[in-house]
C-alpha cells in the first residue's frame, strides 16, 4: 500500500504519531465495550436497571444547564456590549469570574448554607416559628434542579464569552440599517444582532454541554445519576471495566450527537459584515428602572456564582485554619501545580508541532489529523480515564512479561497508577485548548515572513525558532495558562488515574467536602479559585479590545477637538 504524499516527511510523521496516541484511549474504550471478557458482560443488566435513569437524568441536566446558561450569557453579553448603565465596565470582566470557580466547589458551599441544618433554613424556622421540615417547603439542593443551578452559575461564562465576542465583531452598519427600517433597539436585537451572533452562541453552548457531561464532583455530591457517575460506580464499586466501557461508549454517542448537531445547526450558513469600516458601538443608555434592571441581571450571576461562595470560603478558611492541615494542603498544591505545569508544557510543545506542520506542509491529510488530535476535549474525563487505563495496563503487562522472561525481573506497573498516566490523560483531554491558541497565534504571522527566512537560508526548524516563537510568545504563554488552569480543576480523571495516596487540591477538596468537612477543605478550594482568576481577567481584557478599529475610534474625536480649539 502506497504511503500518501503528505505522510513522507518528519513533520507529518510526528503529527501522525501524536494524533494516534491522542485517539488511542477513545478507541480503546470502544474496543473494550464491543469485546467484553466472558463473565464481564453486564450490558443487559445495565439496560434493564440503571441505563434508562442515566439517559433521562443526563438529558435533563443538559437541557436545564443549556437553557440557563444561554439566558444568562446572551442577555448579559448584549447588555454590557450594546448598552450603557452604572457598573457596566466592571461587569465586562466580572461576568467571567465564575469561570474560575469549579462546579463541585460551589455545590459544596451552597449545600452547606441551604440544607436543613444550614443557616438559611435555620433563620426561616426561627423567624416563622416552624419546628420541623414538615411545617414548610424548601427546595432540595441535593437534586437534579440543584445540580442544574450550580452548573449554570459557573458555566454561563462560556456562552457570555463567545456571545460578547460575536456582538463586538458586528458592524454598526447592519444595526443602523435595521433602525432605518423601523426596528427599535430591542426588536433589532432579536431580528438582527441575535441571528448574526448565532454561531458564537452555539459554540459556547456546545462547550457548556460538554463540560456538563464531564462533571463528576457535583453529580456525585448531589447523588444525581448521570453517565459520569455511573461509569465511576460500575468501574470502582462493581469492579467491572467492560461495563464501564459500555457506559462510556453510550456517553461518546451523546458527545458525537452533540458535535454533529452543532455543525448541522450552522450548515451552509455564513455571516459577513457588509462594510470594513467600524465605528463606536451605539451605547443605548439605560436610566432609572431599566438601568437598575440591567445592573441586577448582570450582578446576580456574579454575586451568586463567585462573590458569595468566595466570601463563605474565606470565612471558613479563617475559622478552620490549622497549621498542620495547611502544610498538608501546601503539599497537595505542589502536586497540582507540578502536574498542571507538566501537562501544560507538554500540551504546548505538541500543539506547536501539529500547528507548525499544518502551516508548512498544509493539505487535507494534516488538517484532518489536527482535528483528530483535538477530539479529546469533547470526551468526558471519566471516559478518557477508562481508555487511558486500558491502554497503559496491557502495556505494563507486556513490559513486565518481557522483563520476567528475559531478565527474570518484574518491572511492576511503570505507567498505570503513576503521574505519567495522569499527565497522559490531561494531555489528551486538553490538547485542543493549546492547539487552538497556538494556531490562532501562528495565523497572525504573515506567510511572507516564512518566505523571507527561507530566502536567508533558514530551514523550517530554524524559522520556527528564530521567527515564529518570538512573535507568538504571548499565544504560547496563554496556551500554557489555559491548560494549567483546567488541569488544576480536573476531578474525575485525576480521581481515577492518580497514584495511590497521591492527592491534588481537587481530590482533597472533593474528599473532605463529601465527608461534610467543607471548613477543612475551604483553603484548598480557595487555592483552586485563586489560580483561575488572573487568566479570566486577562481573557476579558483581550476580548474588550478585539473589535477592529478599537484604538482609532477613541483617538479621532480627541484629535478633532484639538484642531477645533486651535482654529478658534
Amino acid at each position: 500500500m502506497a504511503v500518501p504524499e503528505g505522510l513522507k516527511d518528519g513533520w507529518t510523521i510526528s503529527t501522525a504519531i501524536i494524533c494516534a496516541l491522542a485517539v488511542t484511549p477513545v478507541a480503546a474504550v470502544v474496543y473494550l465495550a464491543l469485546t467484553p471478557e466472558p463473565g464481564d458482560d453486564i450490558w443487559s443488566h445495565l439496560v434493564s436497571t440503571v441505563l434508562p435513569d442515566y439517559i433521562i437524568t443526563t438529558v435533563g441536566l443538559m437541557i436545564g444547564v443549556g437553557i440557563g446558561t444561554v439566558l444568562i450569557g446572551v442577555s448579559a453579553a448584549w447588555l454590557v456590549t450594546m448598552c450603557r448603565f452604572p457598573g457596566r465596565r466592571i461587569f465586562e470582566w466580572a461576568m467571567l469570574l465564575p469561570m474560575a470557580m469549579p462546579a463541585y466547589v460551589i455545590a459544596y458551599v451552597y449545600t452547606d448554607i441551604l440544607e436543613y441544618a444550614g443557616p438559611v433554613q435555620g433563620m426561616l424556622r426561627e423567624m416563622f416559628g416552624w419546628q420541623t421540615g414538615r411545617d414548610y417547603w424548601f427546595p432540595e439542593i441535593r437534586s437534579l434542579g440543584g445540580a442544574i443551578s450550580m452548573m449554570t452559575l459557573v458555566l454561563y461564562p462560556y456562552v457570555y464569552l463567545l456571545s460578547r465576542a460575536a456582538f463586538l465583531e458586528q458592524s454598526i452598519g447592519v444595526l443602523e440599517a435595521s433602525r432605518v427600517l423601523g426596528r427599535g433597539p430591542w426588536h433589532g436585537f432579536f431580528t438582527v444582532a441575535l441571528p448574526l451572533a448565532r454561531p458564537g452562541i452555539v459554540i459556547g453552548l456546545s462547550l457548556v454541554l460538554m463540560e456538563t457531561l464531564n462533571d463528576f464532583g457535583t453529580v456525585d455530591f448531589f447523588a444525581v445519576n448521570t453517565f459520569s457517575l455511573g461509569i465511576f460506580d460500575v468501574w470502582m464499586n462493581m469492579s467491572n471495566v467492560s461495563g464501564a466501557a459500555q457506559l462510556a461508549t453510550v456517553l461518546l454517542l451523546f458527545v458525537a450527537l452533540l458535535v454533529l448537531s452543532e455543525r448541522y445547526a450552522r450548515r451552509k450558513q455564513r455571516f459577513h459584515n457588509t462594510s470594513s469600516k467600524y465605528q463606536a458601538l451605539p451605547g443605548l443608555r439605560l436610566r432609572g428602572k431599566l438601568g437598575l434592571l440591567a445592573m441586577t441581571i448582570c450582578a446576580l450571576p456574579v454575586l451568586l456564582g463567585f462573590v458569595l461562595p468566595t466570601w463563605i470560603l474565606i470565612e471558613y478558611a479563617v475559622q478552620y485554619f490549622d497549621p498542620l492541615l495547611a502544610s498538608e494542603i501546601a503539599g497537595y498544591a505542589w502536586n497540582s501545580i507540578k502536574l498542571s505545569l507538566l501537562a501544560g508544557g507538554l500540551a504546548v510543545v505538541v500543539a506547536i508541532v501539529i500547528a507548525y506542520s499544518v502551516r508548512i506542509r498544509g493539505g487535507q491529510v494534516l488538517t484532518s489529523l489536527s482535528r483528530l488530535a483535538s477530539l479529546g476535549y469533547a470526551v468526558p474525563g471519566a471516559v478518557l480515564a477508562v481508555g487511558v487505563m486500558n491502554v497503559l495496563g496491557p502495556l505494563d503487562n507486556s513490559i513486565d512479561a518481557y522483563s520476567r522472561e528475559t531478565f527474570g525481573i518484574s518491572t511492576g506497573l511503570i505507567f498505570s497508577g503513576t503521574i505519567a498516566a495522569v499527565t497522559f490523560g490531561y494531555l489528551v483531554r486538553f490538547l485542543a485548548l493549546s492547539l487552538g491558541t497556538v494556531e490562532a497565534g501562528l495565523g497572525k504571522i504573515t506567510p511572507n515572513m516564512d518566505g523571507a527566512a527561507r530566502s536567508l537560508g533558514h530551514g523550517a526548524l530554524s524559522t520556527m525558532r528564530r521567527v515564529h516563537m518570538p512573535l507568538m510568545r504571548t499565544s504560547v504563554l496563554t496556551a500554557v495558562m489555559l491548560v494549567f488552569v483546567d488541569c488544576m480543576k480536573e476531578l474525575p480523571m485525576t480521581t481515577i488515574l492518580r497514584p495511590f495516596n497521591f492527592q491534588t487540591l481537587a481530590t482533597f477538596v472533593h474528599q473532605y467536602a463529601s465527608d461534610e468537612q467543607l471548613g477543612e477543605a475551604a483553603l484548598a478550594a480557595l487555592s483552586i479559585v485563586g489560580v483561575g482568576i488572573l487568566p479570566v481577567i486577562l481573557l476579558s481584557y483581550a476580548i474588550a479590545r478585539s473589535r477592529p478599529g478599537h484604538g482609532q475610534v477613541m483617538a479621532r474625536p480627541r484629535q478633532k477637538n484639538k484642531m477645533s480649539k486651535g482654529s478658534r
